[in-house]
């Protein structure tokens, strides 16, 4: 979603779940990268997953630092931009920002990639190399004839590439 606030509540609903809770720990502080509306966001997820983990937040702005208290108001404390708390918060979160453009991008190059071939069981890489160069594209493995698969990958994997025309 094109939603700060929800996107904030996903990841920390994600992270906190019970999985992810028991591969990789409870966390000792979760920071936040933004301000009042991000936090929030944040401690909806922990109250829902029934914990309490201190929590704050960065807002980039100014480079406040965003602590919730008890009852839910949030206090607001502005330190110098030379501060090295400051610099330590921001060295952090621009260490998650450079990770997530890596991992998005890595998303993002393996869908360009992707093919509904690399769905089907028992296809690997060099038959799927295979059948592009023959049929031309997988619109074109989709709309081959049984037969002419069969020529190309044998009984057995043209019987599973009919999948494809369902």
């Amino acid at each position: 979603h094109n939603n700060d606030f929800y996107n904030m509540h996903e990841t920390i609903k994600r992270r906190l779940s019970e999985k992810n809770l028991k591969d990789w720990g409870k966390p000792d502080v979760i920071l936040i990268d933004g301000g009042k509306g991000q936090v929030g966001a944040a401690l909806k997820a922990l109250a829902q997953a029934g914990l309490d983990i201190p929590t704050i937040g960065l807002a980039k702005r100014f480079e406040q630092i965003i602590v919730p208290k008890r009852g839910g108001s949030m206090v607001v404390v502005d330190l110098p931009h030379t501060s090295h708390l400051i610099k330590l918060l921001q060295r952090i979160r621009d260490e998650s920002h450079r990770f997530a453009v890596s991992y998005h991008s890595t998303l993002k190059t393996k869908r360009q990639t992707s093919s509904v071939l690399d769905d089907v069981p028992g296809i690997g890489p060099a038959t799927r190399k295979k059948l592009i160069k023959t049929f031309g594209s997988t619109r074109g493995v989709a709309e081959a004839s049984f037969e002419d698969l069969e020529m190309i990958v044998g009984t057995g994997k043209a019987t599973l590439l009919q999948q494809l025309k369902k």
